[in-house]
C-alpha cells in the first residue's frame, strides 16, 4: 500500500492513502496539541480492529448477531526497554453467543493479517531521495 506522509506543522504528522487522510500528534505532555491520536495508537488499534473485522466476518457467515460482543484490548508496557512486551485480546461474548463456536471464533480471530505481520515482521528499508523544484 502506497501513502505519502504529510507534515502540518508542530508534532501532526498526516499519512494520506486511497482516499483518506490519518491524521496524527503528540499528547499535550510530549509537546503536541492532542488534536489526534498518536501514530503508536494507530499501530495498535490496527491490530484490535484487524482481529474485530475477522470476528465480524466470522459471525456474519454463520448468521449469528455481533449484539453484546465486544473485543477489548490491553497491553504490558516495558519502561526498561520502552516498548510493549505484551498484547492481549479477549473477546467478550453475550450468553446468547453459541457457546460451540467460541474456539472457532479465537481461531478466526488469529487469522488477522496484522497480527500476522507482528509474529513474522517484514523488513523495513528508509532511503532518501533529493528532488529538485
Amino acid at each position: 500500500m502506497d501513502m505519502t506522509i504529510t507534515f502540518e506543522g508542530g508534532l501532526k504528522v498526516n499519512a494520506h492513502l486511497k482516499n483518506f487522510t490519518i491524521k496524527t500528534d503528540q499528547p499535550k505532555w510530549a509537546g503536541g496539541d492532542g488534536s489526534a491520536p498518536e501514530p503508536f495508537a494507530y499501530f495498535l488499534s490496527s491490530l484490535g480492529t484487524c482481529a474485530g473485522f475477522f470476528i465480524v466476518r466470522f459471525c456474519q457467515m454463520r448468521q449469528i448477531s455481533t449484539e453484546g460482543i465486544q473485543l477489548r484490548q490491553s497491553n504490558d508496557w516495558n519502561k526498561e526497554k520502552k516498548r510493549v512486551e505484551n498484547i492481549y485480546l479477549e473477546i467478550e461474548i453475550p450468553d446468547s453467543f453459541p457457546k460451540k463456536y467460541a474456539p472457532a471464533l479465537i481461531r478466526a480471530t488469529n487469522q488477522c493479517s496484522v497480527k500476522k505481520t507482528l509474529m513474522n515482521p517484514p523488513n523495513i528499508h528508509v532511503t532518501t531521495k533529493v528532488v529538485t523544484d
